[in-house]
């Protein structure tokens, strides 16, 4: 009877040997998966923030027909997009396959959407300076840039937001003021351009003023696209608040 309980009592510390082990090794693996995850999402935003350079360096190199260095921009945005794609598909299945943040999980798949969106958006409008080459009067060259510069400022504000989020979500909102002062002031020039073209250019076709309308519009999309980014980043940061 001894000899039986002695056994018995090999066997259940055995086991709990055995249970503390396997808990340990899925909090190590779980540990893993976590910093992966977080890893690829420091990836993710900087494409995203590399994105809007090129952008920008593409809207300048076509304005001043930098034609070999634009179509290389073209080229760039497009790859660093099919990156995005890519890393973010990662991301999302490392969060669900892993399990890891259940109640999180939903919003950071939604803020990488629409982070996602951005260098979409990017790529889409960089390419249609190639494939449409609208005529741009060098009299608005200067107002493009600076609108293309104040859009590409509100992606790059939105991007140490984000990453605040993970590392310290109390400073989010610290960081979020730049993207919507960027936006607005965004949208004030871009309608002073808008208003420009149909009012103070007169030699102007109509069909060249819509087009230009066409490209004022969608660079300052961009900063719009940022500020969606900002909306949702502050929910996010209250929510983990409370």
């Amino acid at each position: 009877m001894g000899d039986l309980l002695i056994s018995l009592s090999a066997i259940r510390k055995r086991f709990y040997v055995c249970s503390d082990f396997q808990q340990i090794t899925h909090a190590m693996f779980s540990f893993k998966h976590a910093n992966k995850s977080i890893e690829l999402i420091e990836r993710f935003l900087n494409t995203v923030d590399q994105g809007a350079l090129i952008f920008k360096e593409g809207v300048k190199n076509y304005l001043h027909g930098n034609q070999e260095s634009f179509l290389d921009n073209v080229k760039t945005l497009s790859s660093l997009e099919a990156d995005c794609d890519i890393i973010r598909r990662k991301i999302e299945n490392i969060l669900y396959t892993q399990s890891l943040m259940p109640q999180l999980r939903g919003d950071i798949v939604k803020l990488l959407e629409s982070l996602d969106t951005i260098l979409d958006l990017a790529k889409s409008n960089l390419f249609q300076f190639d494939v449409e080459i609208p005529f741009i009067p060098t009299a608005i060259h200067p107002d493009l840039i600076k609108l293309t510069e104040l859009s590409c400022s509100a992606i790059e504000s939105v991007i140490p937001a984000a990453k605040a989020y993970f590392r310290d979500p109390a400073t989010v909102k610290e960081s979020l003021h730049r993207v919507y002062l960027f936006e607005k002031e965004a949208d004030k020039l871009a309608d002073a351009i808008k208003r420009k073209v149909f009012h103070d250019m007169p030699t102007l076709k109509l069909s060249e003023k819509f087009h230009l309308r066409y490209f004022t519009l969608h660079i300052e999309n961009l900063s719009d696209a940022a500020q969606d980014v900002a909306d949702i980043l502050s929910i996010m940061a209250i929510k983990r608040s409370i």
